[in-house]
């Protein structure tokens, strides 16, 4: 029997713009090592390759601020942690769902699709996330960014979470606004949609099948992809 059809979402910058509260905790955690602040703008460049990652840029924005003493001498997985510590609390204090989230999410599952989140963030952030905003039972799994050994834009990642939702790559639509969450829909052999309205540059869309200007075209862009395959 065929398999369902499954759309896979990446959170920060495609669910969730996320950007207010991730930038409020850098200058929290950069403050905490008298380091130089970071603006929302220099953020928004840093998401999309889950904490570790994060930090390091913001330890770098400090070295390239005239601070490379100080923060060349911060422990990096203590500065993850601390991250850490600060977001997971307020993960949902500043952050919203982008418009029509909610909408394209219900006609997905109400024209039959499984829907899953395939993120970097940890897995008990996405699910306390998804928790807050009532979306959950929309959702048949969480592939966080500690989930699985690799994460995006390793496929192993992608493809783990499909296999966990009960999906198959042809049958799956990856759903994102980032390169890591694109290059691992090319590596899965899977076709994708580039969010235009996150938080990539628009060149991104090369990478994808096809774009979608908001949340509400996602059903029509994604069933359009499954079609053609």
């Amino acid at each position: 029997m065929m398999k369902q059809k499954l759309a896979v979402f990446d959170m920060d910058g495609t669910l969730l713009d996320s950007l207010p509260d991730l930038a409020d905790c850098g200058r929290q955690l950069l403050a905490s090592y008298d380091l130089p602040a970071v603006s929302d703008v220099e953020v928004r460049r840093m998401i999309g390759n889950g904490v570790p990652l994060l930090v390091e840029r913001l330890l770098q924005s400090a070295s390239d601020k005239g601070a490379a003493d100080k923060a060349e001498s911060v422990d990096h997985a203590q500065a993850c942690r601390q991250f850490m510590n600060l977001y997971t609390p307020r993960a949902t204090r500043l952050s919203r769902l982008f418009p029509g989230t909610v909408d394209a999410l219900n006609t997905l599952r109400q024209k039959g699709w499984l829907l899953a989140v395939c993120t970097n963030k940890p897995e008990v952030a996405a699910l306390a996330i998804l928790e807050h905003y009532g979306l959950s039972t929309l959702f048949a799994c969480v592939g966080g960014g500690d989930s699985f050994p690799v994460k995006k834009p390793d496929p192993a990642h992608l493809l783990g979470t499909i296999e966990k939702a009960g999906g198959t790559p042809s049958r799956s639509v990856m759903v994102g606004d980032m390169s890591p969450d694109l290059l691992a829909a090319q590596g899965a052999k899977c076709p994708a949609v580039f969010a235009a309205w996150g938080y990539g540059d628009g060149s991104l869309a090369d990478l994808a099948q096809a774009e979608a200007a908001s949340m509400a075209d996602v059903p029509e862009k994604a069933e359009s992809l499954l079609a053609a395959a």
